[in-house]
Parts: structure tokens; sequence; C-alpha cells
């Protein structure tokens, strides 16, 4: 599946509104845990570069959460 930056940007910060009312540091932790299991590993890889290229679009709790699971994986 290849899906273009604005996609995955949209698709991010929709998981980050879901998860926004749970305060940030969970939220964080849930959009993390979320992008991990749910998305596959070729839209991590994607998202991490536009994430690499200054990330423009995505929510702050979402760069957050981004940066988290990239340095984790």
């Amino acid at each position: 599946m290849s899906s273009s930056p604005d996609r995955l940007v949209y698709m991010a910060n929709q998981i980050g509104k879901f998860f926004q009312s749970q305060g940030r540091d969970r939220a964080v932790q849930g959009i993390s845990e979320h992008i991990w299991k749910f998305w596959d590993p070729r839209m991590r890889k994607q998202i991490f570069a536009h994430l690499d290229a200054g990330g423009t679009g995505l929510d702050p709790d979402v760069r957050d959460a981004l940066q988290k699971l990239k340095q984790q994986a």
C-alpha cells in the first residue's frame, strides 16, 4: 500500500483526535501504540520520512508520538 504523505498525515491526525480527550501523555502513548499495531511497516516508514522532512501538517501530539515511536523502532 502506497499512501501519499497527505493521506498519512490525515490518518495520523485522526488517530490523534481520537486520543486527544485522554490528556497529552496518554494521547501520545495511545497514538504511538495504535500506529505501531495497525499501520503497515511501509506506512510507518513513509510517515517517518515525512516527519524527518519537517512533518508539515502533523498535530503536536501526533508529531511527539511519531518521534517516540521512531526512537523505539
